[in-house]
């Protein structure tokens, strides 16, 4: 079984690309159901964010697996597979760990150390695991993230730098501000899990009047409340937009919220740049809105851009280290259950062999007793374990270490054994508990 994540995000593809791979929380469970149809793919885990889709999956063959999962994407994205190859990058086990290690830890956010998304790593696994989709391989994978990532903002201030990409899009917004953000009113369009880490950050930092809109009004009104804020019909979006200076947009509407005509029926008598920070993949904002004047349209392309990350260098390294040592022990872990399948198939081998041994003795020694019988059986199993012991400790430990990928192989080749792709690996113990 090898490990593979296949993904795109802000680093390698442009928002135009990737809002066609983004999947719809409502899609999730149908991809997964996709993906555990293909031939090679035996679990899988889809994350998909504001800036990436990744999809982490176990498979019996590397190349048919990525094969398999590009064939998925393709399909999604309405696109040959081929077409996508310039906007995937792909990791294989060991590499494959240490990079959902670095997504959970924040070394691979936007913004880098954000908190948000362990939970939307979180997220993921939940709806992986009510949907069947993650095995032994994925449920160890997904729960060692989420400690590792813990750890990483505990021992660290690796999160010190800004929580959320929010935040950093609100840095953006306020050099257009002579007099910053505060007191600037305000309007959040969605109010989801963005949407509402939006109106709590605005809050923090002083913005406002601020307002919420929601295609769902109940939803939009639950957060108003919270947080001292209004809410407002979303077909009055138009007329709103006219009384604000900002806005983000943070919904997961599949078409543009606001488009040239909303913003441009807005713009007649401000004396205030319109800012519009758009933070949803697919965008919210339309493309073109961007060429309006006395309009600022920051999008995830021009996050990714801007921001630099070179401003905690020390703490990025902590976690650096973090994050190296716990994909070794995690690699281990993993040889280890690569090994188990082919240890079960070797002590099965003896079994079988002991049980037809003992079963010619019966034909040829009719005269013993059944006392005698159970005597012998126990003797010789007892050989067979202890002959068998000190080789399988042993290729485990082996197997365990650095090169120890090829152990597996070498057993199966000696012993002509034959090990079934589905094989369980339960005695394997886990490497910990994720807390």
């Amino acid at each position: 079984m090898s490990l593979i994540v296949v993904g795109a995000s802000y680093k390698t593809t442009p928002v135009a690309a990737l809002e066609r791979l983004v999947v719809p929380a409502a899609d999730l469970t149908g991809t997964l159901d996709q993906l555990l149809a293909q031939p090679y793919v035996r679990e899988a885990v889809v994350l998909s964010t504001c800036n990436r889709v990744e999809i982490y999956a176990a498979v019996s063959g590397f190349h048919g697996g990525l094969g398999d999962i590009c064939a998925v994407l393709g399909e999604r994205a309405g696109s040959a597979p081929a077409e996508l190859a310039n906007h995937l990058y792909v990791h294989h086990d060991a590499a494959a760990v240490e990079h959902t290690f670095r997504v959970a830890t924040g070394l691979d956010s936007m913004v880098i150390g954000e908190a948000q998304i362990l939970g939307q790593l979180r997220d993921a696994y939940h709806v992986a695991t009510e949907a069947d989709s993650a095995g032994r391989t994925l449920h160890e994978l997904m729960q060692q993230a989420l400690r590792v990532g813990k750890r990483a903002h505990a021992e660290t201030g690796i999160d010190k730098a800004g929580q959320s990409v929010v935040t950093a899009a609100l840095d953006l917004a306020a050099s257009h501000f002579p007099g910053g953000l505060a007191d600037r009113p305000a309007l959040v369009v969605g109010a989801g899990a963005m949407g509402a880490l939006s109106v709590a950050t605005l809050s923090r930092l002083g913005v406002g009047p601020i307002s919420v809109t929601n295609r769902g009004a109940e939803r939009a009104t639950r957060l108003a409340t919270a947080y001292g804020a209004s809410a407002v019909p979303i077909a009055e979006l138009s007329s709103r937009l006219a009384e604000v200076d900002l806005v983000i947009a943070a919904t997961t509407s599949t078409e543009p919220v606001l488009t040239r005509e909303t913003v441009s029926a807005a713009l007649p008598g401000r004396t205030s740049p319109l800012v519009l920070l758009d933070l949803a993949v697919p965008r919210d904002v339309e493309p073109d809105v961007a060429g309006l004047p006395g309009v600022v349209v920051v999008d995830i392309d021009t996050l990714a851009a801007e921001l630099r990350a070179g401003h905690h260098a020390a703490d990025e390294a902590a976690v650096e280290g973090i994050v190296e040592a716990e994909v070794e022990s995690f690699v281990g872990w993993l040889r280890g259950a690569d090994v188990a399948p082919t240890v079960a198939a070797l002590r099965t081998q003896a079994d079988e062999v002991v049980t037809a041994e003992l079963a010619r003795l019966r034909q040829r020694r009719p005269d013993l007793s059944e006392e005698q019988r159970a005597e012998v059986a126990h003797t010789v199993h007892r050989v067979v374990r202890r002959l068998l012991h000190t080789p399988t400790v042993k290729v485990r430990q082996l197997a365990a270490a650095p090169g120890g990928d090829q152990y597996a192989t070498l057993l199966r080749q000696l012993f002509d054994l034959e090990v079934p792709q589905t094989a369980q690996v339960d005695d394997v113990p886990p490497l910990g508990d994720p807390t």
